[in-house]
C-alpha cells in the first residue's frame, strides 16, 4: 500500500472499535442488564434508539455527502463526524448502572452511531482518491480485514485489562460498573488515537470552496438531480436496490445470530463471546484475502461469490444438529461475510461519477439503512407463524439471493451522468 493508502486504512482500524465494543459486545449488554429497568425493556428501548439513529442516517446522510461534493470539503466533514464520534462515545462513561441514566445512554450511543455511519459517507468516498482503479478492490478488501482486526484488538483490550481483571485497575470502582463504563473511554482514546493520519494525508482535492451556504445549497441541488436521474441510471439504480436487499439479510445475520447460537445450540454467554470474536478473526481474514484477487475477479462477482457461498454455507447452519458442524459451517460463513461488505464498496468507487462520488456513497449509506426494519421483521413474522428459530433465520437466505439475482444485472463500469 502507498502512504495515502495505508493512512487511509488505519481510519477502518480505528472506527472498528465503535461497532464491535459499543453497538455489538460490551456497552449494549451494559445497558440491557445494568442501566435499564430490565433486560426486556432494555433490548426495545435499545431497538428504538437504532431505529431513531436509522432513519437520521438515512435522512442525513445522501443530502450531507452532496453537500461535500459541492463544497470540496469531505476532510473537514469527516473530521467533524470523528469529533462527535469520540466526544459521544466518551460520554457513555457517565451512564450510571440505574434507569435514571436510560436517556443519558441512548443519547450517547445513538448520537454516536449517526456520526459514525456518516464519517463514513465521507471516508468512503475517499477510496478513489488513494487507489488506482486497477487495485481499487485490493485496497477496499485490506482496509476492510484491518478494520476487523482493530475492532477485535481493542474489545480484547477492554476486556482483558478494564473487564475480567478483580479487583479492577485504576482505582474502579466494580459496584458502580466503572470498569465496564471505562470501555468506553478506551474505545474513544481508541478512535482519537488511529483516525488522524486520514486527516493530515488526504487534502481535498484542489478546486473551488464556496461558502458553507452556497455549498449547502448546490449540494441540495445536486442529490436531487442525482435522483432525478437515477431511473436514467439502470446499472446504479439496480445496485443500489441489490444492495438493500442483501445488507438487509447481512444485518439481521448479525442481530440474530448469537440469539439462534444460543436458542439452538445451547451456548452460553461466554461462548457467544468466544463465537463472536472467532467470528470476527474469519471475516476478516476472508476481506484482507478477498481484496488481494478481488481486482482481478472483478468487485461485482467477489461480491456474488460471496453472496452464493454465504447462502450454501447458511443453507447447511439451518439443517446441522452437531454443535461442531455449527461451528464449522459459522467460521466458513464468517470468511465470505467481509468480501460482501468491502467489494460493494469498492463497487459503488469503480461505478459512481467522481464528480459526485460522495453524494453517491451517501446513496449507498441509505440503501444500507432505508429498509433495515424488513428483514429482522420478516424474519419474526416467520418465527412466531411456525414456533421454529431455523424457519425464521431461513428468511435470510431469501433476502441474501434475492440481493444477489438483482446484482446479476449491474454492470461494473462508470455510467455517463446528462445533466438537461
Amino acid at each position: 500500500m502507498s502512504r495515502p493508502a495505508l493512512a487511509w486504512a488505519l481510519y477502518d482500524w480505528a472506527n472498528s472499535a465503535f461497532p464491535t465494543v459499543v453497538s455489538t459486545f460490551v456497552i449494549a449488554a451494559y445497558f440491557a442488564t445494568a442501566v435499564a429497568p430490565d433486560p426486556a425493556t432494555g433490548q426495545a428501548q435499545w431497538g428504538w434508539m437504532q431505529a431513531a439513529a436509522a432513519f437520521a442516517i438515512a435522512a442525513l446522510s445522501p443530502v450531507l455527502g452532496a453537500v461535500a461534493d459541492a463544497g470540496g470539503r469531505r476532510r473537514a466533514m469527516l473530521a467533524a463526524s470523528t469529533v462527535v464520534l469520540v466526544l459521544a462515545v466518551g460520554g457513555i462513561w457517565f451512564a450510571r448502572p440505574q434507569p435514571s441514566d436510560v436517556l443519558w445512554a441512548l443519547a450517547c450511543v445513538g448520537l454516536a452511531t449517526v456520526a459514525f455511519e456518516v464519517g463514513m459517507v465521507f471516508y468512503n468516498a475517499m477510496l478513489p482518491q488513494v487507489a488506482a482503479p486497477e487495485r481499487i478492490g485490493r485496497v477496499s478488501g485490506l482496509a476492510w480485514g484491518l478494520g476487523y482486526a482493530g475492532g477485535l484488538v481493542c474489545l480484547v483490550l477492554c476486556l482483558v485489562v478494564l473487564v475480567r481483571p478483580d479487583p479492577a485497575p485504576f482505582g474502579l470502582d466494580r459496584e458502580a460498573a466503572e470498569h465496564v463504563r471505562a470501555t468506553a473511554l478506551l474505545t474513544a482514546l481508541w478512535i482519537a488515537a488511529f483516525a488522524w493520519p486520514v486527516l493530515l494525508a488526504l487534502p481535498d482535492p484542489p478546486g473551488r470552496r464556496p461558502s458553507w451556504g452556497a455549498a449547502a445549497r448546490e449540494g441540495l441541488a445536486e442529490i436531487l438531480a442525482v435522483l432525478r436521474g437515477l431511473p436514467s441510471r439502470p446499472s446504479m439504480l439496480r445496485f443500489l436496490v441489490a444492495r438493500l436487499f442483501y445488507t438487509d439479510g447481512l444485518n439481521t445475520l448479525f442481530a440474530f445470530g448469537a440469539i439462534y447460537a444460543a436458542g439452538v445450540f445451547g451456548m452460553g454467554f461466554e461462548e457467544i463471546l468466544v463465537f463472536g470474536i472467532a467470528l470476527n478473526v474469519t471475516a476478516g481474514l476472508g476481506a484482507a484475502a478477498f481484496g488481494l484477487i478481488e481486482d482481478r475477479l472483478g468487485s461485482k462477482r467477489t461480491v456474488l461469490v460471496a453472496l452464493a457461498s454465504l447462502i450454501a454455507l447458511g443453507a447447511g447452519l439451518l439443517v446441522v444438529q452437531e454443535k461442531a458442524a455449527f461451528w464449522a459451517l459459522a467460521l466458513g460463513l464468517g470468511v465470505f461475510i467481509g468480501p460482501a461488505q468491502a467489494a460493494s464498496r469498492a463497487l459503488m468507487a469503480r461505478i459512481a461519477p467522481e464528480a459526485e462520488v460522495t453524494a453517491h456513497f451517501g446513496l449507498f449509506a441509505l440503501s444500507g439503512r432505508i429498509t433495515g426494519f424488513l428483514g429482522p421483521a420478516t424474519l419474526a413474522a416467520v418465527t412466531a407463524a411456525t414456533d421454529s428459530q431455523r424457519a425464521g433465520m431461513a428468511t435470510i437466505l431469501l433476502f441474501l439471493g434475492l440481493g444477489a439475482a438483482i446484482l446479476l444485472g449491474v454492470r461494473e463500469e462508470r455510467e455517463v451522468v446528462v445533466r438537461a
